[in-house]
């Protein structure tokens, strides 16, 4: 499996391009924008991208994906819990002072334990609201990508529409710490981490 980052948004957001090796089948992880290295990345590896996967509905995850849909020819795909986000993707925008997005539409929504085959690579869809009451984690070949449920040492923020540290904490200790601890993290803003070292040093939780 190919992973490549994109780092892009006002808020340098993550943006992951999953390649199965084999059969070129790709996905997409959040969508800040439609920014060239993506559309070189694709055709450098020749991907063929089916979905692009929401970790959540915050405008910084999805404002790009009208744009990135329409450009990769790729289905949108979120936990239903945050249409309500994503459809009132202008108030967090204006908040953020940044331009206003039409409100995307999804063709997949995903709920715990889903199991999505693209090519050979198998993503497990694993819930993990606190962030937002639909937040998810996509976990696949022992890499999980954590959105902003779970950073480097630190977690998302839990003070917007939807969050709870109760919940948020409760997702971490007793869903994402309780997978291997080599599993690779790769969040949704700043650098990539281990399941093991945020049980050792992430002091939030």
């Amino acid at each position: 499996m190919i992973i490549k980052r994109f780092v892009t948004g006002p808020l340098e957001n993550n943006i992951y391009l999953l390649v199965d090796e084999k059969t070129k089948q790709a996905v997409l992880i959040d969508a800040t924008a439609l920014i060239p290295e993506i559309e070189d990345a694709v055709k450098e590896t020749g991907a063929d991208v089916n979905f692009i996967l929401l970790t959540h509905g915050h405008f910084d995850h999805i404002m790009g994906l009208n744009n990135l849909k329409e450009a990769l020819d790729a289905q949108a795909v979120i936990n239903k819990n945050d249409l309500v986000l994503s459809d009132n993707i202008n108030e967090f925008t204006r908040m953020f002072n940044q331009p206003d997005s039409k409100p995307p539409v999804y063709e997949k929504f995903v709920e715990d334990n889903d199991i999505i085959q693209v090519g050979d690579m198998v993503i497990k869809v694993i819930t993990t609201p606190g962030h937002t009451e639909g937040g998810v984690c996509y976990l696949v070949d022992g890499n999980l990508f954590s959105g902003d449920t779970l950073f480097r040492e630190s977690v998302g923020r839990t003070d917007l529409t939807g969050g709870s540290f109760e919940k948020l904490s409760d997702s971490i200790k007793n869903k994402l710490f309780k997978l291997p601890d080599d599993t690779k993290v790769y969040p949704g803003h700043g650098p990539m981490t281990t399941i093991e070292h945020e049980k050792q040093y992430n002091e939030l939780i």
